[in-house]
């Protein structure tokens, strides 16, 4: 089932990982709210103009499989940020990475045998490029990492926007 609504493909990843993140910045944790960085995210993936989420069914994933073969969609990951040190928002940013992938031509045996792993029920555009899919995609262009779900490079900018540089959130210590 396409994804419905007025809002375009960025718009929509963007207000459902803001959603995301401001439902956990209100829960208390251990009897305090929670201390530290929030982040949000939500992935669609756009074929022909329509936006896609998850499949949920093994006749979805197939169904979706079928049409993207051998062709080219993009898929788009929306990011929120919540400065939520001291236990207070103090402030939120917000931002989506779109890439494009090129999917393989593969056979109807390949589609049926990875839709019955049920890896591609639960995820945007039925198709993983860190698991048993990624054998299936012949070329990302664009941020690798924003298919899998979280742009590493947009997240290191975000956090630039709180003065927060990405090096000092490395734990040494191990």
């Amino acid at each position: 089932m396409a994804i419905a609504g007025s809002l375009g493909p960025t718009d929509h990843v963007q207000l459902l990982a803001q959603l995301k993140a401001e439902a956990v910045a209100g829960r208390i944790v251990d009897g305090a709210p929670i201390d530290g960085f929030i982040l949000g995210g939500d992935s669609a993936f756009e074929l022909d103009g329509i936006v896609y989420g998850k499949p949920h069914t093994p006749d979805v994933a197939r169904e979706r499989w079928l049409a993207q073969r051998g062709r080219e969609g993009q898929l788009h990951s929306g990011h929120w940020l919540i400065d939520h040190r001291g236990g207070v928002a103090r402030g939120a940013v917000g931002g989506v990475s779109s890439s494009f992938v090129r999917f393989a031509d593969v056979t109807d045996d390949e589609i049926d045998a990875y839709v019955a792993t049920g890896e591609p029920l639960e995820v945007a555009g039925a198709f993983t490029i860190d698991s048993l899919g990624a054998a299936f995609i012949s070329e990302v262009r664009g941020d690798p990492h924003a298919v899998v779900g979280l742009s590493v490079a947009l997240l290191r900018t975000m956090l630039l926007e709180f003065d927060t540089p990405w090096h000092t959130l490395w734990n040494r210590g191990l």
